[in-house]
């Protein structure tokens, strides 16, 4: 059988997504031990995607399959947020069929990067916002939003990632949104991937235009020649969460 896990959690204390060899605090390897604990064999799941140490998700979905069919989903999903840490929690687990996979299927996600704009330094909020303190007066909002067109439709985003390997680096941005909720800019990325540390580079370089560091036009140039040195500085990972992740 095959199921599908929607997951909240604050990623604030953890290593990322992944799995790792060297320690047991990714998002990953702590919902693989509850698992394997219930079930009574050794389970693995595939996320939708790898999220970086520090930042946070809403929504993210992962598969995994086991030999068994689970007899009642709403109690084992009450069981599994028991043993779970405070900060992951899960949401839903529902039966798929055997083909789906949460990455190989995924058409498109969603991910959001929050500004803090207020002179007050946040309290509740300080593990999910950047504050830009003093220098928030300094952001010029719209230079920033013209800019962010030029990152609409499917490009190579090499230039805006940390990724060595070799694989394809051409992605599709369907839109950034810009929203403003009471002391916190959020800016929407949605595509139908995202490449390593993508997200907070554009939102570093786009920082850089808004303080009028770099000129409005510089990312085209980033785009084109593909070199990640003409980039800004990568935004902090805590400003950052996946939002959604969409499937047919």
């Amino acid at each position: 059988m095959t199921y599908k896990l929607i997951i909240q959690y604050e990623g604030t204390r953890y290593k990322g997504w992944q799995r790792l060899k060297t320690t047991d605090q990714t998002i990953q390897q702590k919902i693989e031990n509850v698992l394997s604990r219930l079930l009574g064999e050794p389970i693995e799941i595939d996320g939708s995607g790898r999220t970086d140490a520090g930042v946070h998700a809403l929504g993210q979905v992962a598969s995994f399959k086991v030999t068994e069919t689970i007899s009642n989903l709403n109690e084992f999903r009450f069981q599994m947020n028991q043993y779970l840490p405070d900060d992951i929690i899960v949401l839903e687990i529902q039966g798929e069929n055997d083909r789906f996979h949460a990455r190989l299927n995924a058409v498109s996600k969603t991910y959001v990067y929050q500004i803090w704009l207020a002179e007050q330094p946040p309290l509740i909020e300080r593990n999910w916002v950047l504050n830009l303190g003093s220098k928030r007066h300094q952001l010029n909002f719209e230079k920033m939003k013209l800019a962010s067109e030029e990152l609409i439709g499917k490009k190579d985003f090499k230039g805006f990632s940390t990724d060595k390997t070799k694989k394809g680096t051409i992605r599709t941005i369907e839109s950034i949104n810009w929203e403003i909720h009471g002391d916190v800019l959020q800016i929407k990325f949605t595509g139908d991937g995202f490449l390593y540390n993508m997200v907070r580079i554009i939102v570093g370089t786009l920082l850089e235009i808004g303080f009028d560091e770099r000129q409005v036009d510089s990312l085209n140039q980033i785009i084109v020649s593909k070199d990640r040195a003409l980039a800004g500085e990568t935004a902090p990972a805590h400003g950052l969460y996946l939002e959604s992740v969409r499937y047919e």
